[in-house]
């Protein structure tokens, strides 16, 4: 392993490909090289990610002198692309969904124990400071007793009838779209702020859009559900990517008896508290966070953070744990991504059979 700057590849010249390019370099690596979706995207896809060089193929890009690959690649090929990355002996962070089915993602999260390599998925929405400063108070207790969960996430991204991207095709984006891409996102960062793990659910499923581009849809454009969880809160969460007028707006509320929480990831410099006396609005400020919420504070008060310094963060944290060995607190790893996995499975099982209540593998 390079002892000065951490030696990277990517995987995936697109949107997401450009981002874990950006926190790369933020991250202080050397990005040695960048494949696309064919030999002939090679150079594009450098040039997207700030790669040295294009690589014609994963084989070309993993036999290079490479001690981490981000996989930003549709969610079908998570499985082989990463499986041979960690063969390769890469660290890896892997996009999510982990991958299209809980099995899979198992076997990935196996894989990687086995071979002993750091591999993380970028739930990064942890790494909005006001996030660990709600996680920080309710471990401490200022909720009293947490009575319901609820919230939502909701795009409109999809919402036009001429509207179209890979993810809607089960066979490229897996047999959930809305739920594995977005809702995947809220139960991890409810699960990550209360440490309370949702238990089983009851969920519906809706395709709006049922062609799109000419092709038959078999992938939800929204879910709904409601779940306990293992404490036996009860929740409900709506997941919608055909909601006119919504960019990518998660929404969580924590209700307990002492005080409530309300935190908008489109809003992300600022926390909700809620009292029977009053109520009060937190802005991010470093002089005043928890210790917990200043380890992932990035600039002065009154300049706003977002999603990117989010993702700048859990990389930066990844490359951590490469470096040093150690696994910087809220890190979300493999196991993270393959008991997401679990979650969108009992929701597409719960849909399938009349919103039936479903258990949750532990």
């Amino acid at each position: 392993m390079s002892t000065d700057k951490l030696k990277v590849g990517i995987i995936g010249g697109g949107f997401m490909g450009r981002v874990h390019g950006r926190s790369a370099l933020v991250g202080g690596a050397r990005i040695v090289g960048a494949i696309g979706s064919s030999p002939e995207r090679a150079d594009a896809a450098a040039e997207a990610t700030g790669a040295e060089r294009g690589f014609a193929t994963l084989d070309d890009l993993l036999a290079a002198d490479l001690d981490l690959v981000h996989v930003c690649t549709p969610n079908s090929t998570h499985l082989p692309v990463t499986l041979k990355a960690l063969e390769a002996g890469k660290h890896v962070i892997c996009e999510k969904p982990l991958a299209t089915n809980a099995q899979d993602a198992a076997g990935l999260l196996a894989a990687a124990q086995e071979a002993g390599l750091v591999a993380t998925v970028p739930f990064v929405y942890r790494y909005h400071p006001m996030v660990r400063e709600l996680r920080t108070r309710i471990a401490a207790g200022d909720a009293g007793m947490i009575t319901s969960l609820h919230g939502s996430y909701l795009q409109d991204w999809l919402a036009g009838a001429d509207d179209d991207n890979w993810r809607v095709d089960d066979a490229a984006g897996g047999p959930s779209r809305t739920f594995a891409d977005i809702g995947s996102h809220w139960c991890d960062l409810t699960e990550f702020v209360t440490g309370d793990r949702i238990a089983a659910v009851s969920a519906q499923t809706r395709t709006v859009r049922s062609q799109r581009g000419g092709v038959d849809v078999r992938t939800e454009d929204l879910a709904t559900a409601q779940f306990r969880t293992e404490a036996g809160v009860v929740g409900t969460v709506v997941v919608s990517q055909v909601a006119a007028g919504r960019k990518n707006r998660l929404y969580l509320e924590v209700s307990g008896t002492e005080s409530s929480f309300g935190f908008d990831q489109e809003d992300p410099d600022r926390l909700w508290v809620g009292h029977r006396a009053a109520s009060q609005l937190l802005t991010r400020d470093p002089d005043t966070l928890s210790p917990p919420a200043a380890r992932v504070n990035r600039l002065p008060a009154g300049h706003a953070q977002g999603y990117q310094d989010a993702f700048d963060s859990f990389v930066a944290d990844t490359y951590a744990a490469v470096l040093g060995g150690d696994r910087p607190d809220g890190l979300p790893d493999f196991a993270a991504g393959a008991r997401s996995a679990r979650l969108v499975d009992a929701v597409l099982r719960s849909a399938a059979a009349d919103s039936a209540w479903v258990d949750v593998e532990a």
